[in-house]
């Protein structure tokens, strides 16, 4: 990954900032940005832009990190929920690669890495707000690996079930709270942004130069184990 330009979006914090940390060590250069900015770039994806200021001209990997965790029964999830959930999940992708997609065309081995989760193959009550939007993420990515395949353009996702984040905070805020989520995974533990960070890495390496169109499901297996 040495002197490879990589963008991450959700670069602060998180798998994003794992991720940095790692391809840093690699050699790569990083252009990060995120809401907050702190220390990246300001940029909400979820604002009407059709470029993004500070971009390489040539994009070698782009990572797309921003998520939601809302988890309500579904009588109590608004439309307003809804229309949030596909505003930062999905159309702030959509927007994002849009913006990418020029400096992409110009590498010699670009790699995009989407995260979707793994409750859209995995019935979960509650989360039919991020199921769905996620969901809309898997669809994106087979759609574009398809029709970026002749330009050399990989597009890849991950599919993490609970991981150690900020986002997740409220789901892990107790001791109780956080041996309840290791229990219910067959391997004992939940997901830490360097499991999710470590996968990212490999997909925008060459070591995956044979993939695209697929969800990775690193999810302690959670997925397809009981």
């Amino acid at each position: 990954m040495k002197d490879k330009n990589i963008v991450i979006v959700g670069g602060n914090s998180g798998i994003g900032k794992a991720t940095g940390s790692l391809l840093r060590e690699a050699g790569a250069n990083l252009f990060l940005y995120s809401k907050s900015g702190n220390g990246t770039t300001e940029l909400d994806v979820t604002s009407d832009f059709s470029e993004i200021p500070g971009l390489p001209e040539v994009i070698d990997g782009l990572v797309f990190c921003p998520g939601t965790i809302n988890l309500k029964p579904f009588h109590r999830i608004s439309m307003a929920d809804f229309h949030q959930e596909m505003e930062v999940n999905f159309f702030g992708a959509v927007r994002v690669l849009q913006a990418c997609l020029k400096g992409l065309k110009k590498s010699s081995e670009p790699s995009v890495v989407l995260y979707s989760t793994v409750a859209v193959q995995t019935g979960m009550g509650f989360h039919s707000g991020i199921a769905s939007a996620k969901g809309a993420i898997e669809g994106l990515t087979r759609s574009l690996a398809a029709e970026w395949a002749p330009s050399k353009i990989r597009v890849n996702a991950i599919a993490p079930s609970l991981t150690e984040t900020p986002l997740a905070n409220a789901l892990l805020s107790t001791p109780e709270k956080k041996e309840a989520s290791d229990k219910r995974h067959p391997l004992g533990r939940i997901g830490t942004a360097q499991d999710i960070a470590e996968a990212t890495v490999f997909l925008l390496s060459p070591k995956s130069s044979w993939m695209t169109g697929q969800i990775l499901h690193i999810d302690g297996g959670m997925s397809n184990l009981k």
